[in-house]
């Protein structure tokens, strides 16, 4: 078996499947784990964010789709030479990955010029928790190890209901506001309400299992969060916390809201956890719960995903 992950959460599950050795390729992304670092890589950007804010981030995107173009690049000649059986991409996201849509016309130009490629294609679509326990069974299924995979999902399975037991009997359940965007303001979408939820929490300025929206900031103020956790799509701890830093200390209103005056306000390594539906995503909802109710999930989280966020003067 010889596999091509088209996206950095499919790195995750293959790699958590023990399938490393059959990993052949990955995305400029796949980041994590180290070992997906020293494997091919079949995809590349076409845009260059280095040094440009939020607001000019999804100014480009936004420009380039509606032209109808793509945000990245497949290697044509690279992805013909690995040769794999099993690619794994997504039709969720066009923004965040390679659509399904481009790796099926290479896929097919591939095999129109090379007889012998013929690759299996499958496309994860997660959409809440329960979705990405499943994609992680149907990639076990696909590269033919699908009880190594049962035994992982019963695992993640047992960790998510180990923190919703226990969250379950704290009856304060604060407001949350996730932001996966700060310039414009985009609430959760997909599985991040329902982590909110499942940690003990109130989500709100999103829908559970529909696309992340564009959120008014004057909507910010009347859900008046108690807890702020600041996850942008994409950015590491470090981004975030200077992405934070320029944008949101001049919104209106800002100091009033309940979570900044309690100083309960988080910056998350959203890249390496929230914005990823693989395996990290049961990581994700102990973040959140130890965020939310400190007292009871106490070091249930990551220690390095996460920062204190005060604005400075």
């Amino acid at each position: 078996m010889r596999i091509v992950s088209l996206l950095p959460s499919a790195t995750e599950i293959v790699c958590a499947l023990g399938l490393g050795d059959a990993l052949v390729g990955v995305t400029h992304e796949c980041d994590y784990p180290a070992e997906a670092r020293t494997k091919p890589v079949v995809t590349s950007s076409l845009l260059d964010h280095a040094g440009t804010s939020s607001e000019e981030i999804d100014h480009t995107v936004r420009k380039q789709l509606r032209a109808g173009l793509s945000l990245y690049e497949i290697d044509h000649a690279l992805l013909a030479e690995l040769a794999p059986d099993l690619i794994l991409t997504q039709t969720l996201c066009q923004v965040c990955s390679v659509s399904y849509s481009a790796v099926t016309r290479v896929v097919q130009d591939l095999h129109d010029t090379f007889a012998g490629f013929a690759p299996t294609v499958l496309s994860l679509e997660p959409h809440s928790v329960d979705d990405i326990l499943a994609t992680i069974a149907q990639v076990g299924a696909a590269a033919g190890v699908a009880e190594r995979a049962d035994t992982l999902v019963a695992d993640l399975r047992a960790r998510a209901e180990r923190v919703r037991a226990r969250a379950a009997q704290i009856a304060y359940r604060p407001r949350v506001a996730c932001l996966e965007w700060l310039d414009p303001v985009f609430g959760p979408g997909h599985w991040l309400p329902e982590l909110i939820e499942i940690a003990g929490g109130q989500a709100g300025l999103g829908s559970a299992h529909h696309d992340s929206q564009r959120v008014a900031w004057g909507d910010v103020i009347a859900f008046a969060p108690e807890v702020i956790i600041l996850t942008p799509c994409g950015f590491d701890l470090q981004r975030t916390l200077a992405e934070a830093q320029q944008v949101l200390p001049h919104r209106s209103g800002w100091g009033v809201l309940p979570a900044v005056r309690q100083g309960r306000v988080y910056a998350i390594d959203g890249n390496a956890y929230f914005s990823r539906p693989g395996p990290r995503v049961i990581d994700s909802i102990e973040l959140i719960a130890e965020l939310i109710h400190p007292e009871q999930f106490a070091g249930w989280g990551p220690r390095d995903a996460w920062q204190p966020f005060a604005a400075s003067a």
